[in-house]
């Protein structure tokens, strides 16, 4: 009888351990990936095709971006992101002010099926050039 039990407590708690290294480096549950600012800069000086995701206001944005930035603010990404963002494979950057609404924005990009999701935190963290409108 104690070896049927050990036998199922090892049958469930194996794969459960092994599940916890399945994810890649700062790879959420969620499905995206937590970069820094300098990983997110070289992957747009390399990818011309990325696309660099601002969700914070349009007033936030107005007053400071990423050069090649679309906005599409956080409490919009659940309705809008599909007819924005066609290609679910394509590269997303994904940053706000501080990278809170950044990492709930890549998290709700992750579960409408975009796959290639990078969040890097936030505009003031951001060490390189910034544009206005």
């Amino acid at each position: 009888m104690k070896r049927i039990i050990c036998a199922l407590i090892a049958g469930i708690l194996v794969p459960l351990l092994c599940a916890c290294g399945q994810a890649g480096k700062n790879e959420t549950e969620a499905g995206y990936m937590s970069i820094t600012a300098e990983e997110a800069k070289e992957r747009m000086d390399e990818e011309a095709d990325c696309i660099i995701l601002d969700v914070r206001t349009e007033e936030e944005f107005a007053a400071g971006h990423i050069p090649g930035a679309v906005l599409l603010p956080d409490y919009e990404v659940s309705k809008k992101a599909e007819s924005l963002l066609p290609d679910k494979a394509q590269l997303i950057l994904v940053y706000c002010r501080s990278g809170r609404r950044s990492k709930l924005a890549a998290e709700t990009l992750a579960a409408l099926g975009y796959t290639n999701v990078k969040e890097f935190g936030g505009i003031i963290d951001w060490p390189y050039e910034v544009e206005t409108d």
